[in-house]
């Protein structure tokens, strides 16, 4: 458990950045961005991505069809290494996994919220979080994103990465969806 808290620890600083940057920009379609952290035999993952490249769309479920679409996202989210393939010598498995929808409302200066009567123009957010074992991290030399086959409405991850050798930030597309990390865990 104390290497969790580690692990944590040293995401704080890389989460706390990546809100602060989506706080003061614009909700961004297509973009999602994954937090990796590695301390000893620990991996953790942190997801965030819109609802309309999960879904298809961002407003609040409201039909049985949009639940089920709802559904289908949190239980594919909940599957990490299906999502975000890890060379099989790295010897990973999952030990949580936790996915949730977040329904955003924006609550301007005046204290009223202005979307409040448009379903439309709600913003909905996957937050998915993934705590791995594995038994040779080091072999973890490249990260392949199924991400986009499983959520085609994905184009773009962007990544940072804490571990022993440092911080590191990435940008990864549907067009090249392999992260090469030759070298760099």
């Amino acid at each position: 458990m104390k290497k969790t808290a580690l692990v944590i620890a040293l995401m704080a600083p890389s989460t706390l950045l990546a809100q602060q940057t989506r706080e003061l920009g614009a909700h961004e379609h297509g973009h999602s961005a994954l937090n990796i952290a590695i301390e000893g035999t620990q991996v953790l993952l942190e997801l965030e991505a819109p609802g309309a490249d999960i879904m298809g769309f961002e407003y609040r479920a409201h039909t049985q069809a949009d639940r089920a679409k709802q559904d289908a996202a949190i239980a594919a989210l909940s599957a990490p290494l299906s999502l975000f393939v890890l060379p099989a010598a790295a010897g990973c498995t999952v030990v949580e996994a936790h996915a949730h929808l977040v329904d955003e409302h924006h609550d301007h200066a005046d204290g009223h919220d202005d979307h409040a009567k448009d379903d439309g123009a709600h913003h909905t957010e996957f937050h998915a979080e993934y705590l791995l074992n594995c038994t040779d991290p080091s072999a973890i030399d490249r990260i392949e994103f199924a991400y986009f086959q499983t959520f085609p409405k994905a184009r773009e991850v962007d990544v940072q990465m804490i571990s022993a050798k440092g911080a590191q930030g990435f940008e990864v597309e549907r067009n090249a969806p392999v992260l090469d990390l030759s070298g760099l865990i």
